[in-house]
């Protein structure tokens, strides 16, 4: 076994997908897949499942990638070391979010990373998702937590989870009591709402229109964390993820249906760009909060 083989394995680990995997390794297809075959053949066990639609890592596969990770973290970080003898992990990472993210997900992150490297510059921009996409591509972003970039996108795509948008309103609402609430419901409705550039004002819209319902949109406000501040002092309602709440005092959070509001976070890189092991380190960290939030 040598470490290529398990970058090889990491990478397929990280994308299940072989073909994205190759790219951004730099190897064929092929290649690529007789490496991984060595590897399996080597430990005498199937890494992958690749009998459906979709390549799946396999319990044997799950087992080696927990224990392969962070021993590769430490070989990445130990040849860092080598090149600046004596130094200590810095440089920096810049993250684009959307501000439904950037009320608790991420800065719990951010805190997680710098515990690690204290000597690391975090830039933290909140942004619309089309901002994201421009300053992933124009390189003034190494990284962002999203949404999906389209079809036939020069950006990889991670999905991290599937959440739904609530109904947020002040305890004194007169729907705080209701355990659901329908989109017809919200029709003239006085609401607060992120303003048109967001995909998730979009999506909202959409909604709208799918119920018939026309709300009353009071404010517009380009973060949550305000707006949140608004629903809590006024009668406005908005439309927010549960997760983005959190446990503040004075609002309810009610789910919604008929449609129910429903987006794909996920982080998004440059393809071909090179990560390096601290970033790396960060996209761990940030999938393992998806995973409590999801």
């Amino acid at each position: 076994m040598e470490l290529r083989h398990l970058r090889y394995f990491d990478a397929v680990a990280e994308t299940l997908n072989f073909t994205r995997a190759a790219e951004r390794l730099h190897v064929t297809q092929s290649t690529l897949s007789h490496q991984v075959r060595q590897l399996e053949e080597e430990l005498g066990t199937a890494l992958f499942d690749r009998s459906g639609k979709q390549v799946r890592l396999t319990e044997a596969g799950e087992v080696l990638r927990s224990h392969m990770t962070p021993a590769m973290q430490q070989i990445d970080l130990g040849l860092q070391a080598l090149r600046s003898p004596g130094e200590a992990i810095t440089g920096s990472i810049r993250l684009g979010t959307t501000p439904s993210f950037n009320t608790q997900m991420v800065p719990t992150c951010v805190a997680t990373l710098l515990k690690s490297y204290p000597g690391l510059q975090v830039t933290v921009e909140e942004l619309a998702a089309g901002q994201i996409l421009k300053r992933l591509r124009s390189g003034h972003l190494d990284m962002a937590v999203s949404y999906p970039p389209g079809e036939g996108s020069d950006l990889w795509f991670e999905p991290l989870y599937n959440e739904e948008l609530r109904l947020v309103v002040a305890r004194e609402h007169p729907l705080a009591r209701r355990r659901k609430v329908r989109m017809v419901e919200l029709h003239n409705l006085r609401m607060v709402l992120l303003p048109a550039q967001f995909l998730t004002r979009k999506l909202l819209d959409d909604c709208f229109a799918a119920s018939g319902a026309r709300p009353v949109v009071v404010a517009q406000l380009n973060s949550v964390s305000p707006m949140i501040e608004l629903i809590r002092q006024t009668d406005l309602a908005g439309i927010i993820p549960e997760s983005a709440v959190g446990q503040r005092e004075g609002l309810r959070v009610i789910p919604l249906e008929d449609p129910t509001p429903i987006r794909t976070p996920g982080m998004l890189w440059p393809k071909g760009a090179s990560r390096s092991p601290v970033l790396k380190h960060f996209a761990e960290i940030i999938r393992r909060a998806a995973g409590e939030a999801a």
